[in-house]
């Protein structure tokens, strides 16, 4: 199959944000759109890899929405040499006892099931990963919604530690187009099952998409500019009022610890890290210190320890 540029922005995501370790073993979560299918073989084909050493399983879980038929997909696994499991749930019957105040299905709720399942799904079959197929135009929409309806700039993360579920998350197709994701899929005749969700077409992010479609044909440089902006840090330029330090401290306390080792803790707040220690000389005392994020996350998935964290700053 011909996925070069696929492949190509998953190693500059991997590389920048270390999202693949030696021995990881990953599970795909396969709804059956374009998007998972791509990511599944692009992944599968990014282990064969000189200097890889990982492996892929593909998940689908049945959640319950009807006349949606995996068999091309199932054969087509087969056929590529790819795992590929599939799990049944409950999860559209309890979407529909939960509907919102306008009789549709809640999306937050169904995201959340879904996530939920994959992951214990993914932990059944000795996965230490879950991969999703979000790309960087999900990842600009999702920057966009969360301006106009939330008042913050914040996006996904390439990579996360879920505390609560014990896996890591990642998202190798985050400097992927979904263009260049749909021509793959054309080009490559991967297999993949239509969406019946109810819902589907008619959400926020479908107004999104739409708005910022337009936005593009006048723009057209806007489309790379917007992709460039979510990772050009040395460009962030933002306002910072000056607060007294009694709520700083309120502030900090709404970080959610991630980790916890003897009192020494990595937290996450919004899209920002940081270290949280006792120091010696105030030891009633809580100290929050930013930390990049790279250093979390090594942290987070076991490839670096909490003491050189505390090390590496606190030396400074």
């Amino acid at each position: 199959m011909d996925l070069q540029k696929i492949l190509r922005n998953i190693r500059k995501a991997d590389q920048d944000y270390n999202l693949i370790q030696d021995g990881d073993r990953i599970a795909v979560g396969v709804s059956g759109g374009k998007d998972s299918m791509v990511l599944l073989c692009a992944l599968h084909m990014y282990s064969k890899f000189e200097g890889k050493n990982f492996s892929v399983v593909g998940i689908n879980i049945k959640l319950g929405f009807p006349n949606m038929d995996f068999q091309h997909v199932i054969t087509f696994c087969k056929d590529q040499g790819i795992e590929f499991h599939q799990f049944d749930s409950q999860v559209y019957e309890i979407l529909k006892r939960n509907p919102d105040k306008e009789g549709n299905i809640k999306c937050s709720l169904c995201s959340k099931f879904k996530k939920a399942t994959v992951n214990d799904a993914a932990k059944s079959l000795g996965c230490n990963k879950v991969a999703f197929g979000h790309h960087s135009d999900d990842a600009v929409e999702t920057l966009m919604m969360n301006a106009i309806y939330g008042g913050k700039l914040a996006t996904f993360l390439p990579m996360m530690y879920l505390s609560k579920a014990n896996i890591t998350f990642i998202r190798p197709l985050i400097y992927c187009y979904e263009s260049d994701i749909l021509a793959t899929l054309r080009k490559n005749n991967i297999p993949f099952v239509p969406s019946t969700c109810p819902n589907d077409g008619n959400t926020q992010r479908q107004s999104m998409k739409d708005m910022l479609k337009k936005l593009y044909k006048e723009y057209p440089m806007a489309k790379h500019n917007f992709l460039t902006m979510l990772h050009n840090q040395e460009q962030l330029d933002l306002w910072h009022p000056i607060r007294n330090e009694e709520k700083i401290k309120d502030k900090d306390k709404q970080a959610e610890v991630l980790l916890d080792i003897n009192g020494e803790k990595i937290a996450q707040r919004g899209n920002s890290y940081f270290f949280v220690y006792t120091p010696k000389e105030e030891p009633n005392q809580q100290r929050h210190m930013k930390i990049a994020n790279e250093d979390a996350w090594a942290v987070l998935d076991g490839t670096n320890d909490i003491q050189s964290i505390k090390e590496k700053y606190l030396a400074n």
